[in-house]
C-alpha cells in the first residue's frame, strides 16, 4: 500500500494491522468430499466454503458441514430427512419472508436446543444417529458432539417452523394460542403447552401486537 506511511505523522506511532477473528457465522466450513472431486477433476477431495444456510446438506452425496470447528464433512445417509429438509428450505426461499422467518426460527429452535424442551428425545435420537456414522464427531478435541452437530440436529425442525412463520396470517393477540396448537402439530409434537416466556410464545404474541 503505497499511502500507507511507515509512521504515523501526526501521533508519531508505528502503523499497525489489527486482525478479527470472524463470527462462526462467516467461517468456511469443509465442502462435500465428492462434489470437491468432481469439480476439481478428480485432483483433491478437500475444500472450504462459505455456506449459506440453506446449503447446509450435500443431498445428492449425504454429506454436510455444520460447524467451522469441524476439519472434515459428517455423513448423514442414516438420516434421510435432512437431504429431504435441503430440498423443503430451497422451495421456502420463495416465500417473501423466508429469510426474517428462517432467523427466527433457528433462534428458537436452538434456544429450545441448548435448554432441553419440546423436542429433545427427537434430537437425542438424531445425534446418536450421527455420532454413530461419523466417530470423529466424538473425538474433536474444540467442542462437544452436541455443540458440532447442533445447526444439523435442529435443521428438519428448524426449516419447518421457519415455513410455518412465514406463512402466518397476520391475526389478532388473541389467536397466538391457535397458532401455538397449529405449529405444534406442523412440528409434530403432541403435547406442547409453552410459558410465556418461550421464545416462540414470546414472537408470536410480538408480531400480533
Amino acid at each position: 500500500l503505497p499511502r500507507l506511511a511507515p509512521n504515523d505523522d501526526a501521533n508519531h506511532t508505528a502503523a499497525a494491522a489489527h486482525w478479527k477473528r470472524l463470527e462462526a457465522e462467516q467461517q468456511p466450513v469443509p465442502a462435500c468430499t465428492m462434489c470437491t472431486r468432481h469439480r476439481s477433476h478428480g485432483t483433491t477431495g478437500t475444500a472450504w466454503v462459505h455456506r449459506p444456510p440453506h446449503r447446509l446438506v450435500c443431498p445428492r452425496h449425504h454429506q454436510a458441514a455444520p460447524e467451522p470447528r469441524l476439519t472434515s464433512t459428517l455423513r448423514t445417509w442414516a438420516t434421510p430427512e435432512l437431504a429431504a429438509t435441503h430440498h423443503a428450505h430451497q422451495r421456502l426461499l420463495r416465500h417473501p419472508r423466508a429469510i426474517t422467518a428462517w432467523t427466527t426460527a433457528r433462534a428458537i429452535t436452538t434456544r429450545w436446543y441448548d435448554h432441553q424442551q419440546h423436542l429433545t428425545h427427537r434430537w437425542h435420537t438424531r445425534l446418536n444417529q450421527l455420532c454413530a456414522t461419523n466417530p470423529h464427531l466424538t473425538t474433536t478435541g474444540s467442542a462437544s458432539p452436541e455443540l458440532l452437530a447442533r445447526d444439523l440436529v435442529i435443521y428438519p425442525e428448524t426449516v419447518t417452523l421457519a415455513r410455518a412463520l412465514a406463512t402466518q396470517p397476520s391475526r389478532s393477540h388473541r389467536d397466538t394460542n391457535e397458532a401455538l396448537v397449529l405449529i405444534a402439530r406442523q412440528l409434530g409434537i403432541t403435547r406442547f403447552t409453552p410459558t410465556a416466556s418461550d421464545p416462540l410464545h414470546a414472537s408470536l404474541t410480538h408480531t400480533r401486537r
